[in-house]
C-alpha cells in the first residue's frame, strides 16, 4: 500500500479513482499517464472537484470541470477522464512558475505561484465569476484563468490561502489579510462600500481592524477564523455566528500547532496533541470524548479526519457518503466515537502516513514507503 488513497462522495469522479460511485473504504487514486513524482503536499477540494499539489509545484485535478475550476481543459478529452487525475493547466499563454498554494470554493480554484524571484506573488483564479476580478470590458468564459492585478502589495507575498463556500482569504508575509468573494455575512470584515449589489467583493481587499499579525486563516461556510503565530495565538472570527462560531471562540490558543475548519466548526490542534473545537455538532462533528493524542487534523465540510500519534487515521462526523468509513449510525453519522480508516499497524514495515486531507464529504490519506518513494 503506497500512494494516495481516497474515500467518500464521488458523484462527479472527484476522488479520481476511475469511476463515479461513492466508496467507504480507501481506494487508490488513478492518474492519466504517469503519476507525479515527489510528495503530494496539499489537497484542496471544492463541491465536486479536487486539486492535488506536489512539492514540485505541479497541480492535478479530477471531478467536475464545468465551472472552469479545473483550469484550461481539453474539451476533446472525454468525460471519463474526469474520474482520473490529470495535470492542471493554469495558462497556455504565459510561462508560469511553480504553484505553492491552492484553495477551492464550491466551484472555483485559486492558485498562488512563484514569480521569477521565487516569491509567491502571482494569484490566479479559475471558475465562478464572483471569485474573479471584475472587468467591465470583457466577458469571462468557462475555462478562463484570471491573474489578479496589483496583488499582493509590493514587498509582500502569499503565505497561505483559505476558502469557504464562496469567499477567499489570503495571508501575506507581513501578517496582513486580504479577502474577496461573497462577504454578505461579514466573513471578509467591514466591506459595505466595496461590494456589488449582491455583496460580492471582486478583487482582494485588506481586512482591517484585526489587531495582530495573522499567521494562518481558515474558512467555514460563511465565517473566517484568523490566528496569530504560535506563542501568541490570538484569535479573531469574522462573519456569521451560527453555531457559536464567533461567540464561543477562545480569545487565544498560544500553543497551537495546526488549525482547520469545516463548514460549521473550527478545530485547533495543540502541540500536546489535544484538540480544541467549537461549532456545529448535530452529526457528531465536534471531537468525541476519549480522543487519543493527535499529530494532524483535516476538517471537511461536515466531518474530520485526524492522524493519531500512534499512526491511526481516524474520522468522525457526518459520513453519509462513506467519507468516515463504512460503520455509521442513522443519517450516516459517526457521533460520539470515531472510525479507523487506516493504520500503520496494518501497513508494511517502513510505511509512513505523510498526509491527510478532507473535502466536501471526501477523505484522503497519503502513504509512502521508508525510502521516500511517493506515489
Amino acid at each position: 500500500m503506497d500512494g494516495l488513497f481516497a474515500l467518500g462522495s464521488n458523484g462527479s469522479g472527484q476522488l479520481g479513482i476511475g469511476h463515479k460511485q461513492d466508496v467507504s473504504v480507501p481506494r487508490e487514486v488513478k492518474f492519466l499517464g504517469s503519476a507525479p513524482l515527489g510528495e503530494i503536499v496539499q489537497i484542496a477540494a471544492g463541491g465536486n472537484h479536487t486539486i492535488l499539489l506536489t512539492e514540485a509545484g505541479r497541480a492535478y485535478w479530477a471531478g467536475d470541470a464545468s465551472s472552469g475550476a479545473c483550469g484550461i481543459v481539453d474539451d476533446g478529452a472525454g468525460e471519463a477522464e474526469a474520474t482520473k487525475f490529470r495535470e492542471l493547466v493554469v495558462s497556455t499563454s504565459e510561462r508560469l512558475g511553480p504553484i505553492v498554494h491552492v484553495a477551492c470554493t464550491w466551484d472555483s480554484s485559486i492558485f498562488a505561484l512563484r514569480d521569477g524571484c521565487g516569491k509567491a506573488t502571482q494569484v490566479y483564479t479559475c471558475g465562478a465569476a464572483d471569485m474573479q476580478e471584475a472587468n467591465p470590458d470583457s466577458e469571462l468564459t468557462v475555462g478562463t484563468s484570471v491573474l489578479l492585478s496589483d496583488f499582493p502589495p509590493p514587498e509582500t507575498e502569499i503565505v497561505s490561502l483559505a476558502a469557504g463556500f464562496r469567499h477567499v482569504v489570503a495571508v501575506l508575509s507581513n501578517g496582513d489579510v486580504y479577502g474577496w468573494g461573497n462577504g454578505r455575512k461579514g466573513q471578509l470584515g467591514d466591506i459595505e462600500d466595496m461590494t456589488d449589489p449582491k455583496g460580492v467583493v471582486h478583487r482582494p481587499r485588506k481586512v482591517g481592524g484585526i489587531g495582530f499579525k495573522v499567521k494562518k486563516a481558515v474558512c467555514c461556510q460563511y465565517t473566517t477564523c484568523l490566528i496569530a503565530e504560535p506563542g501568541d495565538g490570538q484569535i479573531r472570527v469574522l462573519g456569521a455566528d451560527k453555531w457559536g462560531l464567533k461567540s464561543a471562540a477562545p480569545a487565544e490558543v498560544p500553543n497551537w500547532d495546526a488549525i482547520s475548519a469545516s463548514w460549521g466548526g473550527i478545530y485547533i490542534l495543540q502541540r500536546s496533541g489535544a484538540l480544541i473545537a467549537w461549532g456545529r455538532d448535530d452529526h457528531g462533528q465536534l471531537p468525541p470524548l476519549g480522543l487519543p493524542d493527535l499529530d494532524g487534523i483535516a476538517a471537511g465540510s461536515e466531518h474530520v479526519v485526524a492522524l493519531t500519534k500512534d499512526g491511526d487515521v481516524i474520522s468522525w462526523g457526518w459520513g453519509e457518503h462513506g467519507n468516515c468509513g463504512p460503520q455509521t449510525e442513522k443519517f450516516g453519522d459517526v457521533k460520539g466515537r470515531w472510525n479507523v480508516l487506516a493504520s500503520l499497524k496494518h501497513l508494511p514495515e517502513g510505511s509512513k502516513i505523510t498526509a491527510i486531507a478532507a473535502g466536501c464529504a471526501t477523505s484522503w490519506i497519503n502513504v509512502a514507503i521508508e525510502d521516500g518513494l511517493f506515489l
